[in-house]
């Protein structure tokens, strides 16, 4: 059986009951960043072996979990944080495991962009997803292209290409374009900011600016 096990995106008093089980009863716990995980994994006590793949892994290591999957293993997937496959490399793999005829069972939660929606007042109902933007090829056209939009765009942005973001967001959608940003989701000091882009741009110019952010627009 292949889980797909939801983590917290950051506060690890957000794993549900159900995901501490079923990391507990696997055999096996396939993760992006054995570093990062070993970190949720000792907050409760889960001991397990762990096995890496991510987007730079090579096909032998998918090989090697479709043949423990084929040995009726049980193997849970996790990704660095939220839910695998929103925005990490497990497309491949889970599309490989149902093409060999293995069971799947998703362990639910939420994702960074459906926390940063609930709570953003912009429409839920109708989105688009996006990820991070390209950096060069490809990145006019597409700003082009939701001029006319009519739902919400979500993406996410690193700290490095924050502002120039902010800018092309001034640049394609003026000043005035209300956005949503939010920034150390769920940590601590998680902050969240509902202004038009140019107000947005010059508070953000101000900051000593770290981790990742979603943007709403």
């Amino acid at each position: 059986m292949l889980y797909i096990v939801a983590t917290p995106i950051w506060n690890l008093e957000d794993m549900t009951f159900r995901a501490v089980r079923t990391l507990k009863e696997v055999d096996y716990i396939a993760c992006e960043d054995t570093r990062t995980s070993w970190v949720l994994l000792n907050a409760y006590d889960i001991k397990k072996i762990l096995l890496s793949y991510h987007s730079f892994s090579s096909g032998f290591k998918l090989d090697k979990i479709i043949d423990l999957l084929k040995e009726w293993k049980d193997i849970a997937l996790i990704s660095d944080a939220g839910t695998p496959g929103i925005s990490d490399p497990w497309y491949m793999l889970v599309k490989t495991a149902i093409e060999n005829d293995i069971q799947i069972c998703p362990i639910p939660w939420v994702s960074a962009c459906i926390t940063a929606l609930s709570a953003s007042w912009m429409q839920m109902n109708h989105f688009l997803y996006l990820w991070f933007l390209p950096v060069k090829k490809w990145r006019q056209t597409l700003f082009t292209s939701l001029q006319n939009k009519e739902q919400t765009v979500v993406i996410y942005e690193s700290v490095h290409r924050l502002l120039r973001t902010l800018e092309d967001l001034v640049k394609y959608f003026w000043a005035n374009h209300y956005i949503v940003v939010w920034r150390e989701l769920t940590k601590k000091f998680e902050e969240f900011k509902r202004w038009e882009v140019g107000e947005v741009l010059e508070y953000f110019k101000k900051q000593n600016l770290k981790w990742e952010f979603v943007i709403m627009f």
